[in-house]
């Protein structure tokens, strides 16, 4: 898995410049990718899978993030072995800071969290 996230964040920021998404919300927006990524990753069984989708023109617009998962690999409040609970867990307080909004959905599919952020 190592590079996973950083090669995720390379593939969204290509996209991002190709639909003309704001600039003043592309930093953000890989920030939320790699927290979401990074959560899928250590927290859930695979598939994780990205969906980005962009509504508006040039510029300005909302810009929705979502990765859905299998579901926890743990009950809720254990961490895997070898995760330093002082190295993580920070994740959706990042998210939550620089999402206009955020949320997470169960479904039989397992567990999507999405967040968008608006451009204006």
């Amino acid at each position: 898995m190592a590079g996973a996230v950083p090669a995720v964040r390379r593939r969204v920021a290509a996209v991002l410049a190709e639909w003309s998404v704001s600039p003043e919300i592309v930093e953000d927006s890989l920030l939320v990718v790699s927290e979401l990524a990074t959560n899928a990753i250590i927290h859930a069984r695979p598939p994780a899978v990205l969906r980005l989708s962009w509504t508006g023109g040039d510029g300005d617009g909302t810009l929705r993030v979502e990765i859905t998962d299998a579901g926890p690999t743990l009950p809720p409040g254990r961490s895997p072995a070898g995760i330093d609970p002082d190295e993580h867990g920070r994740g959706e307080a990042i998210v939550h800071a620089l999402a206009t909004r955020h949320g997470i959905r169960t479904h039989p599919a397992g567990i999507t969290r999405w967040a968008e952020l608006v451009a204006f």
